[in-house]
């Protein structure tokens, strides 16, 4: 398989740029996957420069580039600076890290991640990992399932939803996204089945992945080990992941406000570089899974 049908990198040039890469720089990608974006900065890179990715995914080590300046860790990036010590790496000058599902992952049908395939319900971004797709719809109460739909998926009838499965799986287990497309069928009317279909989809995805969880404790460290001046690239595609990167680069803090002094002042880690960035139309006409990506580029204080 060509790398670049495994992943179209989105706004490439764009997330690369917003490292300011130094020729000598060590740098991590911590969404390897085709490697579309580690290849541009190892381009930048001079001989003594250093990159390391992470990927979870066993599928991406096909795609490890042959170049002595090069690590690829088969691990997730929430594991970010217990790996890096294994190279006796504590500071790094920039952090890449576009999140989602990558394109193999959709294209890939018995992975479970889109909803055009009849597949069984799995989801799991690690295919070692334990919980699937089919235990969260099998196994959670009707209360979890109901608190999923609506923080992860924006679903205004999560409690319908989670009513439903909870009767349904009472006859039998449901075991594949048809099955789960029937029991649900009533939530999706024609006109807009494919947008709630896709928000059911991306609320089990975040659950099974712990992909809220996994963000937070990648940010943190990733404050923890960039170096001052060491720049944070990331880009996110639903509002709930952009949220907290927001609010973090903003104010150091995924919730509430932080500790002022006599003058209203406070200290924040990063300062935000630019503005938001979003792909053009151009590049959503070639990459349709573009069309909700956000760049947010931060340098440490």
């Amino acid at each position: 398989m060509e790398h670049n049908e495994y992943h179209n990198p989105v706004l490439l040039k764009e997330t690369v740029d917003g490292l300011n890469i130094k020729p000598d720089g060590v740098y991590v990608d911590v969404t390897f996957g085709g490697g579309g974006h580690s290849k541009e900065i190892m381009r930048r890179l001079g001989p003594n420069g250093k990159l390391f990715a992470f990927d979870q995914d066993t599928d991406a080590l096909a795609n490890a580039l042959d170049d002595e300046r090069f690590v690829l860790i088969n691990q997730n990036f929430r594991f970010l600076k217990r790996f890096l010590r294994v190279y006796g790496i504590k500071q790094v000058d920039g952090i890449l890290g576009d999140f989602g599902v990558s394109s193999h992952q959709f294209d890939v049908a018995e992975r479970g991640f889109s909803t055009r395939f009849d597949a069984e319900l799995d989801m799991r971004m690690n295919q070692n990992s334990t919980l699937s797709a089919y235990d969260v719809i099998n196994q959670y109460e009707e209360e979890a399932l109901s608190k999923m739909f609506f923080d992860y998926g924006e679903l205004k009838n999560a409690r319908g939803l989670a009513a439903a499965i909870v009767n349904a799986r009472k006859a039998e287990p449901i075991k594949n996204s048809e099955q789960l497309k029937t029991v649900l069928s009533r939530f999706l009317p024609a006109h807009k089945s494919n947008k709630i279909l896709a928000q059911i989809y991306q609320a089990i995805r975040i659950e099974v992945n712990q992909e809220i969880d996994v963000l937070k404790e990648f940010i943190e460290q990733a404050l923890e080990i960039l170096k001052p001046g060491g720049r944070l690239s990331v880009i996110s595609y639903h509002s709930l992941e952009d949220r907290l990167v927001k609010r973090f680069i903003k104010n150091g803090m995924f919730e509430g406000e932080p500790e002022r002094d006599m003058f209203g002042r406070f200290e924040v880690p990063f300062k935000p570089v630019g503005k938001l960035i979003v792909p053009t139309d151009e590049e959503i006409k070639l990459n349709n899974r573009a069309r909700s990506a956000k760049l947010r580029i931060a340098e440490k204080n």
